[in-house]
């Protein structure tokens, strides 16, 4: 079976779950749907939304990585002291989150990459009949300008020339699937099966998680976003507000933690952090919370306090909790491209990174740094942010972000299967 295919058929029904239906639930389906308003709003839909977190969400004005960015540049002003209260979300609003699949996530969230990226691939192999050296050329460069970083992009082009060759791929259609073959393996290797790299939970215990990386590029606001699935899943959630540094960060956290219902433990602006840190620990243990989510400062340009600090802060939750932190995720903004790269050369220098997050993925073209990350730092990927809402924050998984490269292609897989025929 071609890649196109196996991926067509895990996420296309993953998107439109209704082709998996008998005709008994298509028939149950079309009664729902054919139900006059009044008797559709009485339906307990509500009930599949779990917990009160997506009314929170929809109630007060999204707090996004820009809003982080905005408070670094005013200091004095009160981050999201007055917020407007937005109207109750719609039936069908309510309706499209459920639904929402991961599949979708992916392929609205890599938008501006796969319009970039997949339309240079097409008209690359519209201007080339035949694959030959020419065809590896402009592809290197396609790949390059998606951030998928050069040397990763050299190696990827050698595999690539070697295994058309060995298939005996001669019209350059074809090369487009070994293309989205060669960026799985780039991510999980030669083990095509492997599964999505979950965060590590302390079995025995309170687990912690602690948040690094430079000001600016949405620690707070994922913090937030995975305290919300987190408490959705039922868990017991702290949070602890140790980046003293910024100012507005201890009231930006704790703003989070009033909206998706989970306690904040902060001091004053300035205060030892590695202090906050053990007052969270000694907090969430007295609650029996299961998990305590440790946000950190992020001033690079004081590279040496900074990293003084976390190896302070990383001791004390050692002592307290040992095994912990149980992850170190690093956060970063996939629109910085190949800065972003950097930073996280710097920081897996002074802690030892466990899991990256990358923010921001839907709002930029230059979705590639995620196996640029992979592949030359040999960190996992995490989680991704997909959009703007509490629930945009998605684990990563690479046939998924494939699929979100290449989804134009594989659903119309079929039609050109068609046409060649």
């Amino acid at each position: 079976m071609s890649f196109f295919k196996k991926l067509k058929d895990k996420f296309t029904k993953d998107l439109h779950p209704n082709l998996e239906q008998t005709e008994e639930q298509k028939q149950d389906q079309q009664e729902v749907e054919e139900m006059p308003q009044e008797e559709v709003e009485e339906a307990p839909v509500e009930e599949t939304l779990g917990e009160t977190e997506v009314p929170v969400e929809e109630q007060s004005t999204e707090l996004t990585e820009e809003t982080e960015a905005e408070e670094e540049s005013t200091p004095d002003e009160e981050p999201s002291a007055v917020e407007p209260e937005l109207e109750e979300p719609t039936m069908e609003e309510k309706e499209e989150e459920v639904v929402d699949s991961v599949a979708d996530k992916f392929k609205k969230g890599l938008a501006k990459t796969r319009n970039s990226f997949s339309s240079r691939i097409n008209e690359l192999v519209a201007r080339y009949r035949t694959v030959d050296e020419d065809f590896f050329e402009e592809l290197e460069e396609v790949l390059i300008s998606a951030d998928v970083g050069v040397n990763t992009v050299m190696e990827m082009i050698d595999e690539l020339q070697m295994e058309v060759k060995r298939r005996n791929i001669k019209d350059t259609k074809k090369v487009r699937e070994v293309i989205s073959e060669k960026l799985v393996e780039i991510y999980y290797g030669d083990d095509d099966s492997s599964e999505i790299e979950g965060l590590t939970e302390n079995t025995d215990g309170l687990t912690i998680y602690l948040f690094v990386g430079v000001n600016g590029v949405g620690k707070t606001t994922t913090i937030g976003k995975l305290a919300h699935q987190l408490k959705a899943e039922g868990k017991n959630v702290t949070l602890a507000a140790g980046d003293t540094f910024r100012a507005g960060a201890i009231d930006q956290l704790e703003e989070w933690g009033k909206r998706v219902g989970v306690n904040t433990i902060k001091h004053s602006e300035g205060a030892d952090p590695a202090a906050v840190i053990y007052d969270g620990i000694q907090s969430a243990k007295s609650r029996n919370a299961d998990v305590l989510i440790c946000d950190t400062a992020g001033r690079l340009q004081n590279k040496v306090n900074l990293m003084n600090e976390l190896s302070k802060v990383k001791r004390v939750i050692e002592r307290e909790v040992p095994g912990a932190p149980h992850e170190v995720l690093l956060v970063l903004d996939a629109t910085t491209g190949q800065n972003a790269m950097s930073q996280a050369k710097t920081f897996s220098e002074a802690t030892d990174v466990s899991g990256i997050v990358l923010t921001k993925l839907d709002g930029t073209a230059k979705g590639g740094i995620v196996l640029a990350i992979r592949k030359e730092l040999d960190i996992p990927v995490k989680y991704v942010g997909l959009g703007e809402k509490v629930t945009d924050l998605e684990q990563f998984d690479a046939h998924a972000f494939v699929y979100g490269l290449f989804a134009d292609m594989i659903d119309n897989y079929d039609e050109e299967e068609e046409e060649e025929s």
